[in-house]
């Protein structure tokens, strides 16, 4: 123990250092986001029918796909140093207080990418594996250096790969990507636009003065308010399509109806009626939107068994 002194200040004992280290590179990864990530991911191995749905690999596919979605994250953090050390939201992530190097960052990225690639072709298929990296790319290179910096549909274009969770999780357990896969990929490439740009909306001082053209930036909040709602609506007719196709039951459809109207709602009063506190409220609730949907999705699944 260290007893501070009028000429000696007590230092952080090497526990807290420690401690403090692995918090920092933990953070890097953004682990809420990555949480989300898994959880799509999750419930397209589970909506999958498939013999190879055990335990072990549904952990093997878990573990890979949650890795490389973290090595991706770290390499963003690193990219987009400069930006996130103007914007209050994110000048608090370690490569932008300088609490890890770029140097220590592009390794641990490397590191977390290389583990997960290695258990995904090892433990799990190629499809997933190359459907995975293709992500990974997508995601830190393809949007994070070229879209975000350059168009104001960014978050439209790059929403790909944000939206690939459940088609790699249905790769992971049948080894192939049905129509069905593309339609839980379908509803979170909608939903992303509404989710983003009701963050952009009361963020846009900061993407403004970071140079990053979020849309509100470039077309006014005006513009921006209006397609939120209108990507809402196509929102709500994208998530129908499970029951449409066959995919859920009416359990499904009857929460899907629920959670539409209110994300409408919520989208409209975006349009209508703005505040920065609605816009941050409707961002909130997007997450839990989504969340709730694909877990109603899979409860609908499984009811048969259940009885």
């Amino acid at each position: 123990m260290t007893i501070a002194t009028p000429h000696q200040p007590a230092s952080p004992s090497l526990g807290n250092n420690f401690g403090v280290m692995v918090g920092d590179y933990l953070t890097l990864t953004k682990p809420r986001v990555i949480s989300l990530i898994i959880f799509c991911a999750f419930i397209g191995m589970l909506l999958a029918p498939s013999d190879n749905l055990t335990f072990w690999r549904v952990i093997a596919a878990t573990v890979g796909i949650g890795l490389v979605s973290a090595a991706a994250a770290a390499f963003n953090c690193l990219v987009e140093l400069k930006i996130d050390q103007t914007m209050a939201r994110t000048r608090g992530r370690p490569t932008a207080r300088g609490a890890i190097s770029a140097a220590a960052a592009l390794g641990w990225s490397s590191v977390l990418g290389g583990l997960g690639m290695l258990i995904l072709f090892v433990w799990v298929n190629t499809l997933t594996a190359l459907l995975t990296l293709a992500t990974f790319l997508g995601y830190a290179v393809i949007y994070t250096l070229f879209l975000k910096p350059r168009t104001p549909q960014n978050i439209v274009i790059g929403g790909l790969s944000g939206a690939m969770p459940p088609a790699l999780g249905w790769a992971a357990m049948t080894n192939s990507v049905p129509a069905e896969a593309w339609v839980l990929v379908l509803i979170i490439f909608i939903w992303t636009p509404p989710h983003f740009w009701a963050l952009a909306l009361y963020r846009t001082k900061e993407y403004a003065a970071a140079g990053v053209p979020m849309l509100p930036v470039t077309h006014g909040p005006e513009f921006t308010r209006l397609h939120v709602f209108l990507y809402t609506i196509l929102l709500t007719a994208v998530t129908l399509m499970p029951f449409i196709i066959g995919m859920s039951g009416w359990v499904y459809l009857f929460a899907a109806l629920i959670l539409d109207a209110i994300f409408l709602v919520y989208a409209w009063k975006v349009w209508r009626r703005y505040s920065d506190l609605i816009a941050k409220k409707t961002f909130l609730f997007s997450i839990t939107y989504l969340s709730l949907l694909f877990a109603v999705l899979l409860v609908d699944h499984y009811i048969p068994y259940v009885k």
